[in-house]
């Protein structure tokens, strides 16, 4: 496989000279087109609309007034395509003819239930959703706005299948479960790139920030192996935003938790491309300070302090109208504390869990294709640098300093044709190759711990989708060979799509994936209990874990006069071999100590449901949720008390869960936004400690929501001025049995990760 990698990476240069004969360099053609895109229902003209020349990177954005002017064209017969968050897309074919100026205008109709669009997580090639072999969920800015989420973890709740949860009330570890399964299971992307180590799994749902993402596609179930073993749950790709048009925007959020603690929030962003449109580059950032929160009153915070600064840009430039390059970069300062004491040093405190991150990574791709569009390729390459300092300590222990180090890079290629006609009917061949690397250093001297892993992954992919409008069939696997594992590991992939009407999709989907015995991000947390630390530890002879995953869906989507519908019923079935289990073992000191080993076999079941109702263009509601079975085949010990008896169900999984949000417009610059979020009982394991003896509780259950109210100031032809202010956890459903003092179990929190908080805030700028 090395030498499979090498070999395509070396015949990149000559497919470049393939391109640069092909592409024709930019020249002044003389061949313009000029329009409007305009409101088919009232006539109103749409700014910020998305114009592109498809089988080419020639695109632009209307101006405020909803024209565009695209200017020294190729020559040529091309399909200009019309798209925005939030309306139909649209088509037109036209020949570009040198020396000549064309009108082209378009007349949309809105897509509040957000069917058209593009996604590329679905087979990793831009696909139309609709016609999507899986089904793939998109997250836009807008619902991060509107249940003021100003980071990632808080946006993620909304989606059928997804569950954000708190792991710890010192630090505030977080993790996504996809479709039950915990946060290891799932591939977090960022710009279709596994970016997200085992280190930076660890806080970073919490670190990027909302101002960074153009949209999040999710990937519900193992569909999605060929962008990773870890794929098993399912795929969150975080899509970075790009520069389409001259903006900025800056703004501050001000929270008070529980009406005591205080978030502050200041964000900033904007872009800048030039006249030609073969340059541009966006710019955002934004600083977090929020205080410590303590909801008991017994002087140990239930939430952390966090003081963080997010700087990143995204830049490109388009050599020729048929190539591409972009470059990422972005880093992350984050400082966060939990425990009591917060005022002195950590050794200070009873209980005290501190991380110091610095964050550095980026990203580097260029794109080409042949000018019928039937060639494509893709060569890139990632890298990510975090430092950590760190203290996890309890008794005011001055030996529970460490140190980490991780190190991150990837390296692709991807090769994409498409045919006329391949066996019985079109279809669009992919093939690529992608080397990872992790080094990770994790120093904890006063623990007698010391893990240094490094991983080299080789993998080889290929899948070839027969499609038409009415069907699709996709075919394809991956080769991994993982340097903790002695032989190569083949996952095959087949999803299936039929369209009896244009109005239903039927899909159904199998694929296979792995975990490797290496360290993940939860071992890279250490929680007190009970006036001690626990640990986790990798078993000598922890064995690989493989999972099978079946899936199907009927989706479906009409209108009833102006009312837009769309109705989603999916089921699946996840299937875990030697699934990796936590179970406590003997030390030698005062340290609780966790194995990673290998449990009984688990399956995980269930149904989602997820519906997107639109009677008006000012009025919006979706919903979502989940029912399911999460046990393995045997009971499995979570506690070395022999007095607690062992669970089959996986813990912290809840049977029923979901989520609805509600968007109101009734005047143009008046809306209302509200949203929640269900939390059904579940299982959680509650440490002694604070409590005498290991008990097994089965939580309640919860409902979180909130309410947003923005007004919005125009100022000129171009700028506005936001108001908003809300309240979050109406109802104040939150954990009311916390431990407490310094035995307490840090790992005892389940539930919504806020008390009531209420939140007000000011926008200013192009949006």
């Amino acid at each position: 496989m090395k030498n499979l990698f090498t070999l395509v990476i070396l015949l990149c240069p000559a497919l470049y000279g393939w391109a640069d004969e092909e592409n024709t360099a930019k020249k002044a053609t003389d061949a313009h087109i000029t329009g409007h895109i305009i409101l088919k229902e009232t006539g109103e003209h749409l700014p910020f609309m998305t114009i592109l020349l498809k089988g080419t990177n020639i695109g632009t954005a209307t101006d405020e007034t909803g024209h565009f002017f695209l200017k020294n064209l190729p020559e040529g017969k091309y399909t200009l395509r019309v798209q925005g968050v939030g309306y139909k897309s649209a088509e037109k074919e036209i020949v570009i003819v040198k020396g000549k100026t064309q009108e082209v205008n378009f007349e949309i109709s809105e897509d509040a239930v957000l069917l058209d669009g593009a996604v590329v997580t679905a087979n990793r090639n831009e696909t139309d959703r609709r016609e999507a072999p899986v089904i793939v969920n998109v997250l836009s800015p807008k619902v991060f706005e509107n249940t003021n989420s100003v980071c990632l973890s808080q946006g993620l709740n909304f989606q059928p299948g997804l569950r954000v949860e708190n792991n710890c009330q010192n630090c505030g570890f977080q993790q996504v479960r996809i479709n039950g399964l915990d946060g290891p299971y799932s591939q977090i992307l960022i710009d279709s790139r596994p970016m997200c180590s085992s280190l930076a799994g660890v806080y970073g749902l919490e670190q990027i920030p909302a101002n960074m993402v153009e949209r999040v596609e999710i990937l519900r179930g193992g569909g999605s192996a060929l962008f990773g073993s870890n794929a098993i749950a399912g795929t969150i790709n975080i899509i970075t935003r790009e520069p389409l048009y001259n903006f900025f925007q800056v703004g501050h959020t001000l929270s008070a938790i529980d009406g005591e603690s205080f978030d502050n929030v200041t964000s900033f962003n904007g872009a800048i491309v030039n006249e030609q449109r073969d340059a541009g580059i966006y710019l955002f950032g934004m600083v977090r300070d929020r205080q410590a929160y303590d909801h008991d009153d017994d002087g140990f915070s239930e939430l952390g302090k966090i003081n963080s600064t997010t700087l990143g840009f995204k830049t490109y430039y388009k050599p020729t109208h048929f190539s591409k390059l972009t470059l990422e970069y972005h880093h992350i300062k984050e400082f966060r504390r939990g425990g009591n004491n917060l005022d002195r040093p950590p050794h200070e405190a009873d209980v005290a869990e501190q991380a110091d991150h610095n964050i550095h990574g980026g990203s580097l791709n260029y794109s080409l294709s042949s000018k019928d569009y039937k060639h494509r390729l893709n060569v890139y390459s990632s890298i990510q640098n975090i430092g950590r300092e760190s203290y996890y300590g309890a008794r005011r222990d001055t030996n529970a300093y460490g140190k980490t180090k991780d190190f991150t890079v990837v390296g692709g290629a991807q090769y994409s044709y498409d045919f006329d006609n391949f066996l019985f009917m079109p279809s669009s061949l992919t093939a690529g190759v992608e080397y990872s690397y992790n080094k990770l250093n994790d120093l904890m001297l006063g623990y007698h711990r010391e893990i240094n892993q490094e991983v080299s992954v080789y993998s080889a992919y290929l899948q070839n989708e027969w499609k038409t409008g009415r069907f699709s069939f996709l075919l394809g696997g991956r080769l991994d060979k993982n340097s903790e594992i002695d032989d190569p590991i083949f996952s095959p992939r087949l999803n299936i799509r039929y369209n009896p009407i244009p109005d239903l999709s039927l899909r159904a989907s199998y694929s296979e994936g792995f975990r490797a015995p290496q360290t993940y991000d939860e071992d890279l947390h250490v929680a007190a209990v009970g006036g001690e630390v626990t640990l986790i530890q990798v078993a000598k002879d922890l064995k690989t874990e493989r999972s099978r995953s079946y899936s199907a869906s009927v989706d479906y989507y009409t209108t009833w006069g102006p009312v837009q519908i769309n109705l989603l019923l999916e089921g699946f079935y996840t299937s875990l071999h030697n699934p990796f289990v936590l179970e406590e073992i003997e030390s030698d000191d005062e340290n609780k100590i966790l194995e990673r080993r290998n449990g009984s076999d688990a399956v995980v079941k269930g149904f989602n449901l997820e519906g997107k109702i639109a009677p008006h263009k000012s009025v919006q509601l979706q919903f979502g949720a989940t029912l399911q079975s999460s046990k393995y085949d045997k009971p499995v010990a979570w506690s070395k008390d022999p007095e607690v008896e062992a669970c089959r169900k996986l813990l912290r999984s809840p049977d029923q869960y979901g989520y609805a949000t509600l968007n109101l417009l009734p005047f143009k610059s008046f809306s209302a936004a509200l949203s929640g979020t269900y939390t059904g009982p579940m299982y959680v394991g509650h440490s002694a400690g604070y409590i005498e003896k290991d008990v097994l509780k089965k939580t309640d259950s919860f409902f979180d929501a909130t309410i947003k109210l923005a007004y919005d100031i125009k100022i000129g032809k171009s700028y506005t001025l936001q108001f908003n202010m809300g309240l979050q956890n109406v109802f104040d459903s939150y954990q009311d049995d916390f431990d407490k003092g310094e035995f307490r179990d840090s790992g005892y929190i389940y539930g919504p990760g806020l008390p009531r908080t209420y939140f007000a805030g000011l926008k200013f700028g192009i949006f």
